[in-house]
């Protein structure tokens, strides 16, 4: 076979969270997050583990920056802690918080590392959440005062941007499950989080572009789901198509066209009349954008519910007796065959295939980014400290193959970022699941590339895949 080998403008990067990765918790004038809240309540989080140190990223960035540059990896998508910049979630930044993202973008540039900046990443200052979170429509207007901030202190070194990550898991697992913080289980409340976090995004990207230099580029990241239907009956079908527009539809409906999908208004009619999308919010929410942000691990299998359909569902988002998809009752989720990730989750890399195609079809023209893609293995060091994940790269290879497939096919792919640059904070997870590239000892702190680290550094430095089985 030949190599598989990508354009050389193709962006190869890494990606973490704030709240993941940072700690520093008390310091420089932050104040708690919704996942402070929710990490120190008791029985939230496996072994009841928390992010105020994490991995300390805080303190050691520098390191983190050099890893990657001795990787060779051309961007690092980042996401900045909002009650570190704005404590209240509204009001004036505060310099000390800012400071830390203007050194950090200074460090990646020193090293020829493109930053792409997340506004948020799950992280709303609780002050806003205690005031109604998501579901209050203000939360929107108090995003797009952050945005503004962000984007003045740093849009003239950042040209990348992105205003949410995965929306759907602020919606859907905050309020609608509580497997994440805040940990509410509301099914309305779900709905209305979802139309605010639309509305923010609007906001967000306008507040972005009214302070940033034209040449700065605005996205978002959505975790869309490959949804496939467990037969072609009817009723399976039927039963794909509602959870296609819980999961994909309820986002991209109103961000790419303006309207969200009717058979989600018929699909959720007994819960909600929707009364809170008022004049004039489509139109905000569906702001021109230059790129997608892709997240994607594994696809959705569904059938319609049979007559009796007790038991746990196989959704791969987290054990709670609360679902986190409203007015889905009447459908069940399925165990994909085949190999699975520690997270339980099914290996399928035609999924991450068949979700580019679909946004190339959707939004012809619009640049498409995979902006976190990756697999937690119970990866442990052997006895001369080296940490070797085969499985991983096997998983990162397929992916990044099906990735050059899109592109073959007449997709506008321009880049790839690994989920995650290193172990860290598995939210509800805590440290159990390891999804880094890099280990992270948590007693010490000390990192030590995987050998997927070294292989995707490869790939990025070559634009061509080294084969799966290659000794690093």
């Amino acid at each position: 076979m030949s190599p598989v080998s990508f354009p050389s403008t193709f962006l190869w990067g890494a990606a973490t969270s704030a709240y993941q990765i940072e700690g520093a918790v008390r310091e420089d004038g932050r104040t708690p997050s919704i996942w402070d809240t929710f990490a120190h309540t008791p029985g939230k989080t496996a072994g009841g583990d928390h992010g105020d140190v994490a991995v300390d990223h805080y303190h050691r960035y520098r390191d983190d920056v050099a890893l990657m540059s001795g990787l060779g990896l051309g961007a690092y998508r980042f996401s900045i802690s909002w009650s570190r910049v704005q404590p209240t979630g509204r009001g004036p930044a505060v310099q000390r918080g800012l400071d830390f993202y203007r050194r950090l973008v200074d460090e990646l540039l020193a090293k020829d590392i493109k930053p792409a900046v997340t506004l948020y990443h799950w992280d709303l200052p609780q002050e806003l959440e205690d005031a109604g979170g998501w579901p209050e429509r203000d939360t929107a207007y108090r995003f797009a005062e952050y945005a503004q901030i962000v984007g003045e202190a740093l849009g003239d070194r950042v040209e990348q941007w992105i205003t949410l990550n995965e929306p759907w898991c602020s919606a859907f697992l905050g309020y609608g499950s509580g497997v994440h913080a805040p940990g509410r289980t509301e099914p309305v409340a779900t709905l209305c989080a979802s139309h605010h976090l639309n509305l923010a995004h609007g906001l967000g990207a306008k507040a972005l572009r009214s302070v940033m230099p034209a040449r700065n580029t605005v996205a978002l990241s959505l975790n869309s789901s490959t949804v496939r239907p467990l037969t072609q009956d009817a009723a399976d079908l039927a039963a794909a198509r509602k959870i296609d527009d819980l999961a994909n539809g309820i986002f991209h409906g109103p961000i790419l066209h303006g309207a969200y999908p009717e058979s989600l208004f018929t699909a959720t009619r007994q819960l909600t009349d929707w009364s809170y999308v008022q004049d004039g919010d489509l139109a905000t929410i569906n702001q021109p954008l230059d790129a997608l942000g892709l997240n994607y691990y594994t696809p959705a299998l569904v059938s319609a519910a049979g007559p009796d359909h007790s038991g746990p569902r196989a959704d791969g988002h987290g054990a709670s007796e609360h679902s986190p998809w409203p007015a889905a009752d009447d459908v069940l989720f399925h165990q994909p065959p085949g190999d699975r990730t520690a997270m339980g989750w099914s290996i399928d890399p035609t999924g991450l295939y068949d979700l580019i195609m679909r946004y190339e079809r959707e939004v012809p023209g619009l640049p498409l980014y995979i902006t976190e893609n990756g697999a937690a293995y119970d990866d442990k060091p052997d006895a001369e400290g080296r940490v070797h994940d085969p499985e991983r790269i096997a998983y990162l290879h397929g992916h990044l193959a099906e990735v050059r497939r899109a592109i073959a096919d007449g997709a506008d792919v321009r880049g790839y970022f690994l989920w995650s640059l290193l172990d860290n904070f598995e939210w509800a997870y805590g440290y159990e699941k390891r999804f880094g590239a890099v280990y992270v000892d948590y007693t010490t702190l000390e990192r030590t590339p995987k050998s997927s680290a070294h292989w995707y550094g490869k790939a990025a430095r070559t634009g061509t895949l080294p084969e799966i089985d290659e000794v690093f």
